[in-house]
């Protein structure tokens, strides 16, 4: 679907839960705090272009990651560099490393933990089953580590698919390219250590027992067509974005919830039609304090609010768009893109009061 309005296309006020929402459009080098009426209230400036997004912790400081140019020559959800920002824009920590990738997370330890890429040995490469023949990068295939670090950037635990779990198990889609294995896109710590992960590639959800680094819970499914951004609610289930990709029915999105133990899908959302929602990568959702769901339709900058019976109660376009160029390599000119998107209530730890819309109250 081509957008041919920006901004706030829909308000519910009655319906709609009244927070502030920060965006990091992947095309810039900003991140803005917008109000219900799509007003930009706060902005955070950055040397470089995001390694996919930020988000606010309970400190009201901004957590991000910028797009490096070392580090392995993969494009899709590079980071490299990750900065601690205050709300003036000062930046209060930092870490590098050039193989970070997609997502981050500050642990409630005060340590964060982040996904990585590596050259997969040659042992464990020639194992990787599927994909497209002959479709490594210059004969490497990148594997997926997570790291987690303390704040003086000393590394306290990590962990190696190659080395952790058994290779074969985890077909590639057919027609995925074999320069990358298995992409995880996103890393959720969980209270006991453990940690959720997606793997796009290979239909798969996954937690990693922190210390037997195996996988003690995992599902796979391929109507999910992809995942991102698994997380864990406070009743226990988990929600997702299922991109609906590579699927063998007609390609459309879902944001669903789902229940570890049953394996049952509680709940979902889907368009009406179901064609009129979708996003073949990147995206993402939240479930707000009042029980409805943001959701991030990414690759088209849409973000809206759907009450639990579906139904949409706000509607934003992000306005932000520019060309797109990683490493040199032009895609499909200018794009509007975003990896995720938070709310925030006014009072919320993250923002304290910090803003106050011109039209709020």
């Amino acid at each position: 679907m081509r957008h041919r309005e920006t901004g706030v296309l829909l308000y519910d006020k009655g319906h709609a839960t009244d927070g502030y929402t920060l965006i990091v459009p992947l095309v810039s080098k900003e991140a803005y705090i917008i109000g219900m009426q799509g007003e930009v209230l706060h902005n955070w400036h950055f040397p470089l272009t995001p390694g996919n997004y930020a988000y606010m912790l309970p400190t009201g400081n901004l957590l991000w990651s910028g797009r490096t140019t070392e580090g392995p020559p993969l494009r899709r959800g590079k980071g490299g560099l990750m900065r601690e920002y205050d709300w003036e824009g000062n930046v209060v920590w930092e870490y590098e490393d050039h193989g970070q990738h997609h997502d981050f997370r500050r642990c409630p330890n005060g340590n964060t933990i982040y996904l990585g890429w590596e050259p997969l040995p040659d042992e464990y490469a020639k194992r990787v089953v599927g994909g497209i023949p002959g479709s490594e990068h210059d004969g490497i295939i990148y594997g997926d580590y997570i790291r987690e670090v303390n704040p003086a950037g000393e590394t306290v635990w990590e962990w190696h698919f190659h080395l952790d779990e058994d290779i074969e198990a985890h077909p590639l889609i057919d027609v995925c390219d074999r320069e990358e294995f298995a992409h995880a896109n996103a890393c959720f710590p969980l209270e006991n250590g453990d940690v959720l992960v997606s793997f796009r590639r290979t239909h798969t959800l996954a937690i990693i027992d922190r210390e037997t680094k195996k996988f003690r819970w995992m599902k796979k499914d391929v109507m999910w067509g992809t995942t991102h951004d698994v997380q864990v609610l406070e009743n226990g289930n988990l929600l997702f974005f299922a991109n609906g990709i590579y699927t063998p029915i007609n390609p459309f999105s879902r944001v669903i919830e789902l229940n570890p133990e049953t394996g049952e899908e509680v709940w979902d959302y889907r368009g009406q039609p179901t064609w009129t929602f979708f996003s073949p990568n990147i995206s993402g959702a939240q479930r707000l304090w009042s029980g409805n769901t943001l959701i991030c339709e990414g690759q088209m900058g849409r973000v809206f609010e759907v009450t639990p019976d579906q139904k949409i109660v706000w509607e934003y376009v992000s306005p932000f768009f520019g060309g797109y160029n990683w490493f040199g390599f032009e895609r499909g000119g200018s794009g509007n893109s975003l990896f995720r998107a938070y709310r925030y209530s006014s009072e919320s730890p993250e923002l304290a009061g910090r803003v106050k819309s011109p039209y709020a109250g």
